[in-house]
């Protein structure tokens, strides 16, 4: 069971642990223990997770979540397997903890007079650049 907060709870059996070997340097156990956790939880089918929370967690663009809304988290940071699924539920918390807060709403601004002033003295210029240019063309035409 994982608490996210009092009255959200997920239960183990959404939580799917698999152990496979880690990668890197490590030793004689690395290529006999499988210590690696990889840990997924499927956010679309969540019966723990509000909805409004289910739809901000599948709207981030996490790449740890795939096309079938499975968040799948690859803990191999610690030598032990127990240190490595604490890990990986952390990580887990923690990307649940972050979509918990609605995102604020963009407030929309509008360019300052100086910009907009600086904007259009630059198009003035590069249009008189054009221009010259035109006219030089024209005159070796004739």
């Amino acid at each position: 069971m994982l608490r996210l907060t009092p009255s959200i709870v997920i239960p183990e059996e959404e939580l799917v642990e698999r152990f496979l070997r880690a990668s890197g340097p490590g030793g004689q156990n690395v290529n006999k223990l499988a210590t690696a956790v990889e840990l997924r939880f499927d956010v679309g089918a969540s019966r723990a997770l509000p909805e409004a929370l289910r739809r901000r967690v599948l709207a981030r663009r996490d790449r740890r979540i795939n096309g079938d809304g499975v968040l799948v988290i690859l803990a191999q940071r610690y030598r032990t397997q127990e240190r490595n699924r604490e890990d990986a539920r952390q990580r887990l918390l923690a990307v649940l903890q972050a979509a918990l807060k609605p995102p604020r709403p963009r407030i929309p601004t509008r360019p300052t007079r100086g910009s907009v002033e600086r904007r259009m003295v630059s198009k003035r210029e590069r249009a008189a650049i054009k221009r010259q240019r035109a006219a030089r063309s024209w005159e070796q035409d004739t």
